[in-house]
């Protein structure tokens, strides 16, 4: 059997990234919209209800348009922008939040995809609430580096073409600095924290690629833990997890004379978790590929579970 599956907005760089890990697939019939119709409302509808999957690549406002158009109540839509993260009608698309988590991804009809950042931060944070080990007021401070694919399109003709070989492209580059990030919201409620992140990301001159970073005071945790004890937590709450590999404590042998870099899970559907740190300190990092993991790979992940088959296929462990 071959599902029917469309994309909207499959030129952009999640969606391309999207029609690559399915075209190759012989379980997958792809439907197309011609290029001069891709803004065409009724030509788009159609497509909407003609596929069993329909991915939603598009802004938020164009996101939720496409949403409205689907009235095939055989149509099951997976939204990689932000539009429908925090809706209570939507499923999070993260099935690696709980076993229950995955069974819901597998029933619905409507699973929005996690951003990138949220992701990685999800991985290091959801844990230890679930555990009660770090308390819902707990004063989160984060930071992530990703490649400058996050910033979609422009941004990467920024650095690629107009303004390649600027010295100013050339360092890593703080943005959101109002401390206003869209990912923020759900951070937030996913994780049932009752104040907001201090978020600070980075955008660096590398096409893709992440890591997100949180450090933890022990003395402020709910449970005395010290960073192997965290560490030892983690590895047993990621069991069996395909994707998700809690990597040997305080990185041995995964360290390069003593640097970790942000492109180790690149082409790949994985997720790292590395936890260093003494008695009194802890630092947690998650490493993804933003393009894998913290988008396109994650929105197919989704889709394998939605139609009951191996959530691997398609996917690079």
């Amino acid at each position: 059997m071959k599902y029917k599956v469309f994309v909207d907005g499959e030129a952009g760089t999640t969606g391309l990234e999207i029609r690559s890990r399915l075209s190759s697939r012989d379980d997958i019939e792809l439907l197309q919209i011609s290029p001069e119709l891709h803004r065409d409302r009724d030509e788009r509808q159609r497509l909407l209800n003609a596929a069993d999957i329909c991915f939603l690549c598009l802004p938020d406002d164009a996101a939720r348009e496409s949403a409205s158009l689907v009235t095939n109540p055989n149509t099951r839509i997976i939204d990689a922008s932000t539009a429908h993260r925090t809706n209570p009608d939507w499923t999070y698309g993260w099935p690696e939040m709980s076993k229950e988590q995955r069974k819901k991804i597998a029933s619905s009809k409507r699973v929005a995809v996690p951003g990138c950042h949220a992701t990685g931060f999800n991985a290091a944070v959801y844990p230890l609430i679930a555990g009660g080990i770090m308390p819902t007021d707990y004063p989160v401070v984060v930071t992530s580096v990703s490649g400058y694919s996050g910033g979609g399109k422009k941004l990467i003709a920024q650095y690629e073409d107009t303004r390649r070989g600027d010295p100013e492209m050339q360092s890593p580059r703080y943005y959101a600095l109002t401390l206003h990030h869209k990912h923020l919201p759900e951070m937030m409620k996913i994780n049932s924290l009752r104040y907001e992140p201090v978020f600070t990301p980075l955008v660096a001159n590398f096409y893709r690629g992440m890591i997100v970073t949180l450090p933890i005071n022990r003395r402020l945790l709910s449970k005395d833990m010290d960073a192997h004890a965290v560490w030892e937590y983690y590895s047993e709450y990621y069991k069996g997890e395909r994707f998700i590999k809690v990597m040997p404590f305080g990185g041995e042998d995964c360290l390069n004379g003593g640097y970790l870099g942000a492109q180790g899970c690149n082409g790949t559907n994985r997720l790292e978790i590395f936890v260093f740190g003494h008695d009194d300190q802890i630092l947690v990092m998650s490493r993804l590929d933003n393009l894998g993991k913290g988008a396109s790979g994650a929105a197919v992940q989704c889709m394998n579970i939605m139609l009951g088959i191996d959530e691997g296929t398609g996917l690079a462990e």
